[in-house]
C-alpha cells in the first residue's frame, strides 16, 4: 500500500482549554506532502469536540475507558477494525497508553500497527522514577521525593525547600509554599489520581520543551524544541515559538541514547538562571502543541505513521527557527443528530453523519 493511503486512527480529541493532542496529531497527519490517506478519531467521551471537527475527522468511534480494562479495548478496537481497516494507531493520552503497549502483538496480528514505547520504557521515565533516569542518561533532574503518606509532608522540607511542587503521578502538579498548602495540595492529587504522589522542588527559569520521535534503537528521528511565550492559567502553553538550542537537542539525544526509547515523547525541561538545564517530566506522547513541529518542517506524526507501518521515513530537515503557534478558541457548529448517533451509536461515518 501507498504510504499516502494509510488509513491512520488517532485518540485523544478533547480539545478543551487543555487540549489532547489528537487534533494536532490529525492536522499533521492531513498536511503531510501527498497524504490522501483516511482518518479515524477515537474519543472517549461524546462531547469531545474534535468528534465534531467533520473537515478533519469523517469517522469516529467511542473507546472504552481505560478503566474498563484491556478486553473491552481489544473487543472494541476489533469491532471498528471491521468497520473500517485501520493500518495503524497512534495513542496520544498517558492514561491509555499501557493498555495499547499491552495489545500491541494482537494488533500487529490485526495488521494495525503501532510506534509505542515498551512497558519498560514506559515505566522509566515515570516521574516516580525520573532522578535515577536522569543519572543513567546523564541529565540534570529536580530533587524529587516520592509519598505515600501526608505524614511525610511534615518533615519534608528537610529533604526538598519550599516552595515545592505536588504531582499525581500521570497528571496534575500543585505549588505549595508551605506544609498546610502541602497537604491540601496531596488530598487533591490523591482524590483526583491516587496514590504514590511525587514532590519535586521548584526550579526558577524558563520553560521548554523539546517534542522528540526515538526509533527505538537508541537513535532519534528528530526534534524541536520550543520555548513558551504565553501560559494559562492552568500552566499550560497558549502560544510558543520553534528555537534552536543545540544543548536541549543534545538532552534530546541523550534521553534516546538511555531508554532507547521507541516513538513520540515530550521532555518539559526548566532552564535556570545559571543556565543549566533541569529535566522536570517526561511524557510518553506527542504534546497538544506538536502541530507547531509540522509547521516548522519536522512532521513528527507522519513520520510516526510511516514507522508504525513498517515505513522508513524520508530524512527530517533543520527545522524552520521562529515558526509560533498561538492556540485559538472557537464555537463549532455541529449538528443535534451527530450528537445523538455518537451517544447512542458510539459512532459516526460511513453514512452516519448528518448533512
Amino acid at each position: 500500500m501507498d504510504g499516502e493511503r494509510l488509513t491512520i486512527a488517532v485518540t485523544g480529541l478533547n480539545a478543551t482549554d487543555n487540549p489532547g493532542p489528537g487534533v494536532a496529531v490529525i492536522r499533521a497527519l492531513r498536511e503531510a506532502p501527498g497524504f490522501a490517506g483516511r482518518i479515524v478519531g477515537l474519543a472517549y467521551d461524546t462531547l469531545e469536540p474534535g468528534i465534531y471537527a467533520r473537515d478533519l475527522v469523517p469517522d469516529v468511534f467511542l473507546l472504552p475507558y481505560p478503566s474498563q480494562g484491556i478486553e473491552a479495548l481489544e473487543a472494541r478496537l476489533r469491532y471498528i477494525h471491521g468497520r473500517i481497516p485501520l493500518d495503524a494507531v497512534i495513542p496520544t493520552l498517558d492514561s491509555e497508553l499501557p493498555s495499547f503497549i499491552a495489545l500491541e502483538g494482537t494488533l500487529s496480528e490485526l495488521g494495525i500497527g503501532t510506534f509505542l514505547p515498551t512497558r519498560e520504557q514506559f515505566d522509566l521515565r515515570a516521574k516516580a522514577g525520573l532522578p535515577a533516569l536522569g543519572e543513567r542518561a546523564g541529565i540534570l533532574v529536580p530533587a524529587s521525593r516520592v509519598v505515600t503518606d501526608v505524614e511525610a509532608l511534615y518533615g519534608i522540607h528537610r529533604e526538598i525547600p519550599y516552595p515545592l511542587y505536588v504531582k499525581g503521578l500521570f497528571y496534575g502538579a500543585a505549588l505549595a509554599c508551605s506544609v498546610d498548602e502541602a497537604v491540601q495540595a496531596f488530598h487533591r492529587v490523591v482524590a483526583q489520581w491516587g496514590l504514590p504522589v511525587i514532590v519535586q522542588t521548584r526550579v526558577d527559569g524558563e520553560e521548554l520543551d523539546v517534542v522528540a520521535l526515538g526509533d527505538g534503537r537508541g537513535g532519534l528521528v528528530g526534534a524541536l524544541p520550543m520555548r513558551k511565550t504565553w501560559l494559562t492559567d492552568k500552566g499550560k502553553g497558549w502560544a510558543g515559538v520553534a528555537i534552536r538550542d543545540p544543548e536541549l537537542e543534545a538532552m534530546a539525544v541523550r534521553f534516546m541514547a538511555a531508554t532507547r526509547w521507541r516513538g513520540p515523547c515530550e521532555l518539559e525541561v526548566m532552564r535556570d538562571r545559571q543556565d543549566r538545564y533541569h529535566l522536570l517530566e517526561v511524557n510518553p506522547r506527542f504534546p497538544a502543541w506538536v502541530y507547531l513541529a509540522a509547521g516548522a518542517g519536522l512532521n513528527l506524526p507522519w513520520a510516526t505513521a510511516l514507522l508504525a507501518t513498517g515505513r522508513e521515513p524520508p530524512p527530517l530537515g533543520p527545522h524552520r527557527v521562529g515558526t509560533m503557534f498561538v492556540r485559538i478558541s472557537l464555537d463549532q457548529i455541529a449538528d443535534i443528530a451527530d450528537f445523538e448517533r455518537m451517544a447512542t451509536a458510539g459512532e459516526l461515518g460511513g453514512g452516519g453523519r448528518t448533512g
